[in-house]
């Protein structure tokens, strides 16, 4: 019993370990509410999700798979050959046979080096078709989501989303699921070699692979909590950026820049704490498996050298050093995959960390849909109708309290009244970025809802006061990727809405750069190249919100000037604080607290002395006082 004693000791402390982290599991099992386990997807859901979009690439990873098990040729063939080379040494050593083990074994090499070099080929074309219809998908849906939903997401969350969750995902398919399965099959073939080599040896061996699979199911609990906190703190960081660096100005006209850099810093300290936490915990991980294959070896190493030296045998069958130098190998060639498998499988939580955020992002209904009977017409008049609509952002918090109004075709009106009070709420129930909770909304007689929604937003111009332009030039920002115009008809535009005033004077004309946001142009400039915008896709409904506030007095005089142009297109509903722009309307619909007040042109409201006298007379001193 005594010359068994140095097995029974690495016995113990292999157990003393495996207890302590049975331990430390038990513990995070009981308090995982408090210490941050916030699954809320199982692994099987993710990976059915993602294998989805791996099945129409099942030929490739077929191809993949039939390449690999060339590969792994290598991995269980060669300790046999070295076997064999040390048994030829210890043995009637001859020349001409070990040339002909080393040729084979040379032939193995390079036949496993070139199904490895072509797989990575097929499995990185694969992987990133599989990375772009995943982005191509979710930057579709977001596409699709709601006004209302998209208030909900920051903006850095969905270019984590789009950008570098993916880039996690994509990892996993390139390389990590093969990998994964080819260190399955190592170890399967690497067992079974060592079975038929000698299976009283391979049975010491697998003494340790329960405390393998012990190890990895407790840590697998870390390791994705880790994980998690890594990709939220990401998030964070990202968050925040896209947010300050878009309000930069405004946190330099107020010289707060030192509490950005520590709202900044505490950000950046929770994503380090983060990686910190993941580092530990990987930290521990690896050095226990390594652990347990170090002490395998000097399992085999002492029985071995027994057996060997003293001639003593292990279960009834006495050891060579052949048998001990092929199973050394074949230990090295069981663990590694079972090591890699640790690295490996942190990827895999980040991966599954990844792809259960996107997935939440893909599970936010899109609450905004086209009715199964929706129609596609080919034309709009412009007749709009709402009919007693009920509307509100927050439930029970009416926006619009059984708002009732009639616009013929080609007319022009204009909604007014104090902040708050549902003239740009309205404007956005038209082109339903919202939908109503009670009343209907009938454009040409037909309810909006049975319009398909590309089919309604085609034929409405928009025309808001905080214009965005996108990076590019003058000439994609009018077009928006829209093809089959020169730039005549371009030009002819411009000059119909007063914006070749400036664009001549540019040296590039239409294809002036315009940088991030449109921040090389003024105010003006931009609202004319908008209108251009508008036009060129001839709009039978345009929207004008607020479009000439905070203008210059040279500019506002262009842009009234396109506006009464505009005015002869089509249906026109504009939103306007200074009513001395719209005196001109043919209807003015005055609201407060989401109910119409009066309504009537400008004329008949001023003859009402009401609300809108009031109004009119209030802005009508204080533009002469300014004058």
């Amino acid at each position: 019993m005594r010359e068994y004693l140095p097995i029974l000791i690495v016995g113990a402390i292999v157990g003393t370990a495996s207890l302590i982290f049975t331990l430390a599991y038990v513990f995070m099992k009981n308090k995982k509410e408090a210490l941050g386990f916030d699954r809320q997807m199982k692994d099987s859901e993710i990976i059915r999700r993602l294998l989805a979009y791996a099945k129409p690439h099942t030929m490739a990873f077929v191809s993949v798979g039939f390449l690999m098990l060339f590969s792994i040729s290598y991995d269980i063939l060669s300790p046999l050959l070295v076997g064999e080379i040390e048994r030829l040494v210890q043995g009637s050593f001859q020349l001409p046979t070990l040339y002909a083990y080393v040729a084979v074994y040379a032939g193995i090499l390079v036949v496993s080096l070139i199904c490895t070099y072509v797989q990575s080929l097929i499995l990185q074309k694969t992987g990133q078709q599989i990375l772009s219809a995943m982005r191509m998908e979710l930057f579709e849906h977001i596409e699709q989501l709601s006004h209302a939903r998209l208030h909900e997401i920051p903006v850095g969350t969905l270019v984590t989303r789009v950008t570098n969750d993916t880039n996690a995902i994509s990892m996993m398919f390139t390389n990590l699921l093969v990998n994964l399965f080819k260190n399955v099959f190592v170890i399967l073939g690497v067992l079974v070699a060592m079975l038929l080599l000698n299976y009283q040896l391979t049975l010491m061996v697998l003494c340790f692979v329960p405390f393998v699979v012990l190890f990895t199911v407790i840590f697998r609990k870390f390791s994705r909590r880790a994980y998690r906190r890594v990709k939220d703190g990401t998030t964070a960081i990202n968050t925040f950026l896209s947010e300050n660096l878009s309000g930069m100005k405004i946190t330099q006209i107020f010289n707060r820049e030192a509490e950005k850099n520590r709202a900044f810093r505490e950000r950046s300290r929770a994503l380090g704490s983060a990686k910190h936490n993941q580092t530990f915990v990987f930290g521990i991980f690896r050095p226990m498996v390594y652990m347990l294959y170090t002490s395998s070896v000097l399992c085999l190493l002492y029985l071995g050298g027994k057996g060997y030296i003293q001639s003593v045998s292990f279960l009834g069958q006495t050891l060579t050093s052949a048998t001990v130098v092929t199973f050394y190998m074949y230990i090295s060639k069981f663990f590694n995959p079972i090591q890699n498998l640790a690295e490996q499988f942190n990827w895999l939580q980040s991966a599954l960390a990844s792809a259960e955020k996107i997935f939440r992002v893909f599970d936010i209904p899109v609450d905004i849909t086209d009715d199964p009977d929706a129609i596609e017409p080919e034309e709009i008049r412009g007749e709009i109708e709402f009919r007693d609509v009920w509307f509100s952002y927050v439930p029970d918090e009416w926006v619009l309290k059984g708002v009732s109004f009639h616009v013929r075709p080609k007319e022009t009106v204009a909604f007014v009244g104090s902040t708050g009070s549902g003239k740009t709420t309205i404007l956005s129930l038209i082109c339903r970025n919202y939908d109503v909770q009670k009343g209907q909304i009938l454009i040409d007689g037909m309810d909006i809802r049975k319009i398909k929604i590309s089919a309604l937003r085609r034929h409405f111009g928009q025309m808001l006061q905080d214009v965005f332009l996108f990076s590019g030039t003058i000439r994609s920002n009018i077009l928006l990727g829209e093809e089959g115009y020169t730039d005549g008809e371009i030009m002819e535009v411009c000059r119909y809405v007063n914006a070749d005033s400036f664009i001549n004077r540019l040296e590039g004309g239409l294809d002036e750069a315009v940088r991030e946001r449109g921040n090389n142009f003024s105010a003006g400039q931009r609202q004319l190249l908008s209108f251009a915008r508008t036009i060129i896709h001839k709009p039978s409904v345009m929207i004008l919100d607020e479009a000439t506030a905070n203008i210059d007095t040279e500019t506002e005089i262009l842009i009234q000037d396109s506006l009464e142009k505009m005015m002869n297109i089509g249906t026109m509903l504009i939103v306007a604080h200074r009513l001395s722009t719209i005196q001109h309307a043919d209807n003015i619909i005055l609201l407060s607290h989401g109910e119409i007040m009066e309504q009537g042109t400008h004329k008949e409201l001023l003859a009402q002395k009401g609300r809108y006298h009031h109004l009119y007379t209030l802005q009508y001193h204080k533009e002469q006082l300014k004058g």
